[in-house]
């Protein structure tokens, strides 16, 4: 049994959201949501960033059959037009606009989000680690812009975006002040 909580609200249809790749020096943010389903548990959900890649992938094949879910890319070009900040936000905004339920409350990992029509929210810092649906979204969002920057990485193979996935390496930004 996973040692994070399963719920905020028990008696509420409650979704999950995180983001990857707001510190990334390329690439997209991108957002999910996720709804687990009461009674359906996962084990080893646990934050994104303290799970291997093969964990992440072996539990993102559990999640898309388990779940209610929904993944979404922002650009460059949205984050360069309003700000990465914002367009994690606009991120978790299309996921939840792509779930095929309405939740009816929203937990977000992190400190900062903007009304979602009239669902309450609430703003979990390190949610991530807490809740499971928070987990499931940081599992998800990952997997999804790991393989996005892998793609990318076969037309530009010089940023090494493979290994750093758009990350600031060393190696990542020498190849950028090399071109």
């Amino acid at each position: 049994m996973s040692a994070l909580k399963p719920f905020l609200q028990a008696k509420r249809i409650e979704v999950g959201c995180d983001e990857a790749g707001r510190g990334c020096l390329a690439g997209p943010v991108t957002a999910a949501a996720v709804i687990i389903p009461k009674g359906v548990t996962i084990k080893g959900l646990n934050d994104s960033k303290q799970l291997t890649a093969s964990n992440r992938e072996a539990l993102r094949f559990e999640i898309e059959e388990k779940c209610y879910w929904s993944v979404q890319f922002v650009g460059p070009e949205k984050i360069d037009e309003i700000n990465i900040l914002n367009a994690s936000i606009l991120g978790m905004h299309l996921a939840l606009d792509g779930l095929t339920i309405r939740p009816e409350h929203i937990l977000i990992d992190g400190n900062k989000f903007k009304p979602y029509r009239d669902i309450s929210t609430e703003c979990i810092i390190k949610g991530d680690g807490i809740y499971q649906s928070i987990a499931a979204a940081s599992i998800l969002a990952k997997t999804a812009r790991d393989k996005f920057m892998e793609n990318a990485h076969k037309q530009f193979p010089v940023y090494g975006w493979n290994v750093n996935k758009g990350y600031p390496t060393k190696a990542h930004v020498t190849a950028i002040n090399a071109s």
